[in-house]
C-alpha cells in the first residue's frame, strides 16, 4: 500500500508538473510573425480574433507592418516569421535572412493589377508611358510579363519608382499614365481616378505569384511542433471563409484590418485564390517547371531578381521552401 500511494503521489506530481510545463510553453514565447494587408495574410487575423491559436496550443503575436517594413523587421531578426511573396521570400534570403517557406496560403488571382487612365485600353497602348511602380518587388515582375505576353519590352515604357502605397495619389494626380500594385492598393487606385481600369492582372497569370508563410531556420528547428499547429489552424480559416454562413464576418475582420470597406473587401476576394493544406501541397510538391509549381514560379522570381540586381548569386530554390509540416498535417501524421 505505501508503494501504492508513491506511485499515486508521483503520478499526480507528473501530471501538475506536465500541466506546469504546457502553460510555460503556451506563454513564454510566442510566435512573432509579421504581416501585411494582403487578403491571403489578413485571413489570418481571423483565427487570432476567434482564439483558434490558443485553441490549437499555441501563443501567435501577429504584428501588423506594411509590406517592406514587415520584410525589414524579419530580415533584421526582430520577428520569427513574415508573410511575403514566394519571390520576396528569395530576397530575404540572399540578403542573409536565411528563411524557409513553411506554407502556402494562395496565388494571386487578379488582385495584382495594372491600372491605366482613361484611353488606355490594353497593355500595348502602354508603349511610351510612364507607369509608377515599385521597382524589384512583384509587381515590377507581373509588369515585365504583361509586357512580354504583349510582345513587348521594358525599353518600351518608362517606369517611375513609386512605393506601392503611394501609387493610387501618383495615378490620381496625373504624374503617370498607369500604376501597377497589389490590393487594396489597386482597388484604392480604381477608385481615385474616375474611368481608370485594370487592363492586365494576376489572373492573366496564375502562379506567377504565389503567397507564403516564411520563418527562420532556427525558429522552426527550435519551435518545429509550434508551427505545425499554427500551419494546422490554416485549413479552419479557409472553410470559415468558404461557408455561406460565417463568410461575411471572416472579411468583415479581414477588411476591419486593413482600413477597408467590407463590402468592397469582398468584391474583391475572387482576386485572391485562398490554397486548402491539401492545395497548397500539390504546388509546393510539384517537379513542373511552369508557374502550377512552387519551384517552377520561384524559378521566374530567381531570374528576375538576378537580371535586376536584386542579388547576384542565383537561389537554391529547393531548399528555400519545406513542405514536411503541411505534409504532416494534411496526411495526419
Amino acid at each position: 500500500m505505501k508503494f501504492t500511494g508513491h506511485l499515486f503521489a508521483g503520478r499526480a506530481l507528473r501530471g501538475l508538473l506536465l500541466a506546469v510545463l504546457a502553460t510555460v510553453s503556451l506563454s513564454a514565447a510566442p510566435l512573432k510573425i509579421a504581416f501585411s494587408d494582403w487578403p491571403g495574410w489578413t485571413a489570418f487575423e481571423i483565427a487570432n480574433q476567434k482564439g483558434w491559436f490558443k485553441q490549437a496550443g499555441i501563443d501567435v503575436n501577429l504584428l501588423w507592418f506594411e509590406y517592406m517594413p514587415s520584410i525589414d523587421a524579419f530580415t533584421a531578426g526582430k520577428v520569427d516569421g513574415v508573410m511575403v511573396t514566394n519571390g520576396d521570400g528569395l530576397v530575404t534570403a540572399a540578403n542573409g535572412a536565411k528563411n524557409v517557406a513553411i506554407m502556402l496560403t494562395d496565388y494571386s488571382n487578379g488582385n495584382d493589377m495594372i491600372v491605366a487612365k482613361p484611353g488606355i485600353e490594353s497593355v500595348k497602348d502602354l508603349k511610351g508611358k510612364k507607369i509608377g511602380v515599385e521597382l524589384t518587388l512583384v509587381e515590377h515582375l507581373m509588369l515585365l510579363n504583361a509586357l512580354k505576353q504583349n510582345g513587348m519590352s521594358e525599353s518600351d515604357v518608362q517606369l517611375v519608382n513609386t512605393p506601392t502605397s503611394q501609387t493610387p495619389q501618383v495615378l490620381a494626380s496625373g504624374q503617370v499614365d498607369a500604376i501597377a500594385a497589389w490590393y487594396p492598393n489597386s482597388g484604392q487606385a480604381l477608385k481615385s481616378l474616375a474611368g481608370s481600369k485594370a487592363i492586365y492582372t494576376s489572373a492573366n497569370a496564375p502562379g506567377l505569384i504565389y503567397d507564403c508563410v516564411v520563418v527562420s531556420p532556427q525558429s522552426l528547428a527550435e519551435h518545429r511542433e509550434e508551427w505545425k499547429k499554427f500551419v494546422s489552424v490554416w485549413d479552419r480559416i479557409v472553410a470559415y471563409l468558404a461557408d455561406p454562413k460565417t463568410r461575411a464576418d471572416g472579411i468583415r475582420i479581414m477588411a476591419a484590418r486593413a482600413g477597408v470597406d467590407a463590402k468592397e473587401y469582398a468584391a474583391a476576394m475572387k482576386g485572391t485564390r485562398l490554397l486548402t493544406l491539401a492545395e497548397g501541397l500539390k504546388v509546393m510538391d510539384s517537379k513542373s517547371t511552369g508557374l502550377d509549381s512552387l519551384s517552377g514560379s520561384s524559378a521566374t522570381a530567381d531570374a528576375f531578381n538576378v537580371k535586376n540586381g536584386v542579388y547576384k548569386t542565383p537561389q537554391d530554390i529547393p531548399s528555400s521552401f519545406d513542405a514536411s509540416l503541411v505534409d504532416e498535417v494534411v496526411h495526419g501524421k
